[in-house]
């Protein structure tokens, strides 16, 4: 269930979740840490989460690292009004899905591999090295006695 977040009239967010006010680096963080946040007007009860979301991202542009480059807001620019414009936003939504998939793979692989002791590592191997050499002791016997059925 999406986390509600209410916009007053007098431009003040309050987390009903939490029972608090937020502030919008406080929705950023919350969307950060995984949370499914929807933002309503309390007044008309509009869904303005994607013009909450855009100004969080607008904050963090103008910080010292930006993602988008002024080339690549041009080109999202020119999209508006193309008859292409949900296919680049379906395409743009799925490629940042595949890479935050590819992300979270690579960093459970990194965890994994971390964890693992180097007694771990040669207990895989051996019982890999058993798995084939049993199947190949299996295979040489099943070629001496080539009348039995398997």
């Amino acid at each position: 269930m999406s986390r509600v977040i209410k916009k007053y009239a007098n431009r003040r967010l309050y987390d009903t979740t939490a029972s608090s006010h937020v502030t919008l680096d406080g929705i950023r963080e919350l969307v950060v840490e995984g949370e499914d946040v929807v933002v309503v007007d309390d007044t008309t009860g509009d869904d303005i989460t994607r013009s909450v979301m855009l100004q969080i991202i607008t904050e963090q542009e103008q910080g010292g690292r930006p993602i988008l480059s002024a080339d690549m807001l041009k080109y999202i620019i020119r999209f508006y009004g193309n008859p292409m414009q949900d296919f680049m936003s379906r395409y743009l939504e799925q490629s940042l899905e595949t890479f935050m998939n590819q992300q979270r793979t690579l960093q459970e692989q990194f965890d994994k591999a971390m964890s693992a002791t180097p007694l771990d590592a040669m207990q895989d191997m051996t019982k890999q090295n058993l798995e084939t050499w049993t199947k190949l002791q299996q295979s040489f016997m099943d070629s001496m006695n080539p009348g039995k059925k398997k």
